[in-house]
């Protein structure tokens, strides 16, 4: 985004282009690494999430995704590395924290409270609480505010936790699997509440998910954990446009792969296919090429440990 504006020098005004000051990204990930023991939950990782998007964290059950939160949101002190948000290291814990909202996967509720004993209770710890937007939430999902969380059903508790969370205004939100118990239905109406929430607010968002298809049309970043390794990150349509399917002759196949970055290979017969990396599209017509999917590419890096596709570029923190 740039803008014009007035500079002043030496007592004179004149009209000049101005850069404004770039906007640090809502989180970035340096070198992170957790040791458990001998064995180590994430190792090396490196990642940015810019300010403003919806962020997809994907991988498989025990890739470390849960973890990597807790780390990001200081409930977990890395072995190795470091976390900032907004440009503060998480290590000024106070600061970073007051910028960021944290659903947890149990989402940790007081079942023995009223939705409205919930509402004063986030009032209560949360200085940038605002309390009409949370009323409001609850009033849209035709909850009963004196029913207790308890007796509320698994979809309407997720819509409690997250107005909760909502609520305390963050610049940064942080959803761990926040849809994994819920039923179709339940899922669609969290997610519809989310995404209208980012839409009023403009904050960023970073979720995790192991179901691929849930992320589709919702997010607009990736981040793909396997093994406690970052093997994917960066913005899913450019990852889109880089990535295609190619169908041709196994014997050719050689050929294609030495001018490509090949993601996936595989024959039958005498037809290969490949998934490859390139900013365009194979010129041999003796190849045929499809686009793919997000669900293509999650699942074709993830079978293919060795490959990476890391386009975000992570910003060095300051030390």
């Amino acid at each position: 985004m740039r803008a014009g504006g007035i500079g002043v020098s030496g007592g004179r005004t004149a009209e000049a282009a101005t850069e404004p000051p770039e906007v640090a990204p809502a989180l970035v990930a340096d070198g992170l690494s957790k040791r458990y023991s001998r064995t180590y939950a994430l190792r090396d990782c490196s990642f940015t999430v810019p300010a403003g998007r919806v962020a997809a964290l994907v991988g498989p059950n025990g890739a470390g995704k849960s973890t990597l939160l807790q780390i990001a949101v200081g409930l977990l002190t890395p072995t190795a590395g470091s976390v900032s948000v907004f440009g503060v290291p998480m290590r000024q814990t106070a600061e970073a924290l007051s910028r960021i909202a944290f659903l947890a996967q149990d989402k940790p509720l007081y079942h023995d409270f009223t939705v409205t004993e919930m509402l004063r209770f986030g009032r209560a710890m949360n200085p940038r609480w605002n309390n009409d937007l949370a009323r409001r939430r609850i009033e849209e999902l035709g909850l009963p505010f004196d029913r207790k969380v308890g007796k509320l059903s698994g979809g309407q508790q997720t819509q409690v936790a997250l107005a909760l969370a909502v609520a305390k205004q963050p610049d940064l939100l942080i959803l761990d699997e926040p849809l994994a118990d819920l039923d179709p239905l339940a899922r669609d109406d969290v997610t519809r509440t989310l995404m209208a929430s980012v839409a009023e607010t403009g904050m960023t968002v970073l979720l995790s998910s192991h179901v691929v298809s849930e992320l589709e049309g919702t997010c607009d970043w990736l981040v793909v954990l396997n093994g406690g390794r970052v093997q994917v990150s960066g913005d899913i349509e450019e990852l889109l446009a880089q990535h295609r399917m190619c169908t041709g002759a196994a014997d050719e196949m050689d050929d294609l792969a030495a001018g490509h970055t090949v993601i996936s290979r595989s024959t039958k017969g005498r037809q290969a296919t490949l998934m490859i990396r390139s900013e365009e599209p194979p010129a041999d017509p003796r190849w045929t090429t499809a686009a793919v999917n997000l669900e293509d590419i999650v699942l074709t890096y993830l079978r293919n440990p060795d490959t990476v596709a890391l386009l975000d570029r992570p910003v060095p923190l300051a030390r």
